[in-house]
């Protein structure tokens, strides 16, 4: 499996972004040749199902998820969600954290950071940096639509495309 690592920082708070961030639909909308197929009614929680499909006319593959664990930013704290990739040809999960941080210039906003471990069970593990590469292309992208209504993003930071902390530069 490949792990990937997307960071922002917003001028939103982070209450705000942890809504942006969850939008299952909004995601689904912004990720190339991909449909949200399946939800479940009423608010997210743990426990919480959906699937995304993303499909290239008659070829494509489902991606069932569960949501387990669902904990929003409450009064200065870190929120913290984890979806479980249930599927047989996608695997892995996905975390989000999202915390209060100064935003870009010197006023308030929020860090998300969306961290992922996926594999697509027909390619081999040689393909593994191809997949990271592209997941933290497309990952970025959407989450970026999802942020950007408010602001410019920050997206320089403290850490490597691999997410491993270092000096300077810009994370996927």
């Amino acid at each position: 499996m490949t792990v990937f690592r997307v960071r922002r920082v917003v001028p939103l708070t982070a209450e705000e972004t942890w809504r942006r961030a969850t939008d299952w639909r909004g995601h689904a909308a912004r990720m190339p040749l991909t449909a949200l197929t399946a939800m479940a009614e009423g608010p997210v929680r743990e426990g919480t199902l959906f699937t995304v499909r993303s499909a290239l006319g008659p070829f494509g593959v489902d991606d069932p998820m569960e949501v387990v664990r669902w904990e929003p930013p409450r009064g200065g704290s870190t929120g913290r969600c984890r979806l479980e990739k249930r599927g047989r040809t996608v695997v892995g999960w996905a975390e989000i954290e999202v915390r209060s941080a100064p935003g870009p210039g010197a006023g308030p906003g929020a860090e998300v950071v969306w961290t992922e471990e996926l594999r697509f069970l027909p390619l081999p593990r040689l393909l593994d940096g191809v997949t990271a590469r592209v997941g933290r292309w497309i990952f970025g992208r959407a989450l970026d639509g999802l942020l950007r209504e408010n602001g410019p993003l920050r997206q320089n930071g403290p850490l490597r495309r691999d997410g491993l902390r270092r000096r300077g530069g810009r994370d996927g």
